[in-house]
């Protein structure tokens, strides 16, 4: 009997959360759907559009990835980091245009 690893936690930075209020709701439904696969999964959602690591730097922590979750005009993107490996915590600290992004 195999046990089962315990999944992320993951919650959202204040600005973050701010952002997401303000939300079309397609863009809500798919970022609610990212959060939800980071905390069974992980935080390497590689399946996700433009998936990639953050160089870091002013406003991107160590360990950041960014997605975009909805494509087009305007497209957005969530920017989210590992803060801690072994207790397995993930912040989102962006979520928005990719006009406003801070990579």
């Amino acid at each position: 009997m195999s046990l089962k690893p315990p999944p992320w936690e993951v919650y959202y930075s204040h600005k973050a959360k701010k952002s997401a209020r303000k939300l079309p709701h397609k863009v809500k439904i798919q970022l609610d759907l990212l959060a939800k696969e980071m905390e069974v999964a992980g935080p390497c959602r590689k399946e996700w559009s433009h998936y990639s690591p953050l160089k870091k730097g002013p406003g991107v922590p160590e360990s950041a990835y960014h997605c975009h979750i909805v494509s087009g005009r305007p497209t957005y993107v969530v920017c989210w980091a590992i803060e801690d490996k072994k207790v397995k915590i993930i912040e989102i600290f962006y979520v928005g245009t990719h006009e406003n992004a801070p990579y």
